[in-house]
């Protein structure tokens, strides 16, 4: 009998996983250096207090009102549009995954800093793998 509770516990001990195991599944297992990941970590807890609500917690949006940003052709074709997105909000129709958004995306206000965390989290999560990770610098040179 005591093996048999000895078994129960160690398979519900292993077998459990905590959010913070699945956050990091869900973040590409490229290599990157420390101050990279540490950017993707801040750039999930912002994309879960800014973006999550519309967006989802996995990337999906909702199909015709608020774009994928897994898989999406948009965001990975579209970087430099995408960072502008992010910054200063975006309006008008765009097309992504062959299915057209027109909603409004408003300014969130957030610092270049903070924008590129977003996208450095956005482009390695979810299966994402896009690019190069995005800069401050880049993100301050974009203009409105």
């Amino acid at each position: 009998m005591k093996k048999i509770l000895m078994v129960c516990l160690l398979a519900m001990i292993f077998g459990c996983k905590s959010n913070s195991e699945e956050k990091t599944v869900a973040v590409s297992q490229k290599e990157f250096s420390p101050e990279v990941k540490e950017s993707i970590a801040r750039g999930g807890e912002i994309y879960n207090n800014f973006c999550a609500s519309c967006h989802l917690s996995n990337g999906e949006g909702i199909k015709g009102v608020f774009p994928p940003l897994k898989n999406s052709d948009w965001l990975k074709d579209k970087q430099e549009a995408s960072i502008h997105a992010i910054k200063f909000g975006l309006r008008g129709p765009i097309t992504v995954n062959d299915v057209e958004y027109d909603n409004l995306m408003p300014s969130l206000g957030l610092s270049d800093d903070e924008v590129a965390d977003v996208m450095n989290y956005i482009n390695n999560s979810w299966g994402n793998n896009y690019g190069d990770p995005v800069t401050e610098e880049e993100v301050a040179a974009i203009a409105k």
